[in-house]
């Protein structure tokens, strides 16, 4: 039981004794009442100081979330903030744990890295150790832009909002020369990595970082591959973002990448469900006929050639998986529910499978 309630109680029977009540039953009676009042709030108390066990984890991973607490932010403010931010189910619990461990003034303004469903005592905890975090955030291969963006906000580095204006005019190096009718110039050159910036970092610092850091990737020997297949750096990232969306294997990457080239060199249309997934709301498990017909540029089902520009961040192996296709003569791949494809030579047998495989 904390010092405070402690306190609490003894003061309160001090004030009884000083009271000099007669010893009637109805005087004891009423200190029986208040005693067992007194029990139950104690133990209501010790449960909300004591009690808080639960989360921690989602489905086995802990999912971070930046808070910042500005200078004279108080336990209720902060404990309101955790809440929305679904670091803590209870901003009243949070306050009145403080509250009785005699820290709610002891929070210490600066970025800290918590987590979604954090016990309250931790949460606590960290925010009056004042250990105060770099932010990290880790971007998977095949983001989008939006996916990023989406991200970033979650994690309490930047608005979501901010982020995309940016995106859509970021292109510091010459090889970003984006279609006008790209949705994002920096689509596709954001490396997928793991990262670290300050609190208050720009979204065109973020941006800057992970296109320099792509730009490292980009090795000499992979810009001569890509001169040498007649494409340019930006038909280069677009192809890989494709196959990077359409891979769920690595054995796949090198033959989806050729399947690509064939239907180039054909005039064949690339007909890609990413490209038709790029433009929907949520990503659906099978891309619809009614799909297909979506007005757009992106749809590669109605518009011959690659797409105007990346539907995704891709990572190494994609794009290296362009600069070296496999070496056959497939037109046609399916993905069965398990994400493996099959490839066929032509239409008939493409359509056999699918058919026997979805």
């Amino acid at each position: 039981m904390s010092e405070w309630l402690t306190e609490f109680i003894d003061k309160c029977i001090g004030e009884l004794q000083r009271m000099d009540l007669p010893d009637t039953s109805v005087t004891r009676k009423f200190l029986f009442v208040l005693v067992v009042g007194l029990l139950a709030l104690s133990g209501i108390l010790c449960y909300a100081l004591l009690g808080d066990r639960s989360g921690g984890t989602i489905a086995g991973e802990r999912l971070s979330v930046y808070i910042t607490v500005q200078p004279g932010m108080t336990a209720s403010n902060i404990g309101e903030m955790l809440e929305q931010r679904g670091v803590i189910g209870s901003r009243q619990k949070f306050w009145l744990i403080a509250k009785l461990g005699g820290e709610e003034g002891k929070f210490k303004a600066g970025t800290y890295q918590m987590y979604v469903n954090m016990p309250i005592r931790e949460a606590i905890d960290v925010l009056t150790g004042g250990e105060v975090s770099m932010l990290r955030f880790t971007i998977p291969e095949g983001f989008t832009v939006r996916e990023i963006a989406a991200r970033l906000e979650r994690e309490g580095i930047i608005s979501s909002k901010e982020f995309l204006e940016a995106a859509k005019r970021f292109g510091p190096y010459r090889y970003m020369k984006a279609s006008r009718e790209a949705q994002f110039r920096a689509e596709g050159f954001l490396f997928p990595d793991t990262y670290e910036v300050e609190p208050g970092t720009s979204a065109e610092a973020i941006l800057q970082m992970m296109a320099r850091n792509f730009d490292d990737k980009l090795t000499d020997e992979m810009r001569e591959k890509a001169e040498k297949q007649n494409l340019s750096i930006y038909e280069l990232v677009t192809l890989a973002s494709l196959v990077e969306k359409e891979a769920r294997f690595e054995e796949d990457r090198p033959m989806i990448a050729q399947v690509f080239f064939k239907r180039l060199e054909i005039n064949m249309p690339l007909q890609s469900d990413t490209t038709i997934q790029y433009l929907l709301d949520a990503p659906k498990e099978d891309v619809t006929y009614k799909d297909t017909e979506i007005d757009s540029p992106y749809n590669t089902y109605q518009h011959y050639g690659l797409p105007p520009g990346p539907v995704a961040n891709p990572g190494l192996a994609s794009i290296e998986a362009v600069l070296e296709p496999a070496d056959t003569d497939y037109l046609y791949f399916v993905a069965d529910r398990a994400g493996h494809n099959h490839y066929s030579k032509n239409y008939n047998e493409h359509m056999e499978i699918v058919n026997r495989v979805r």
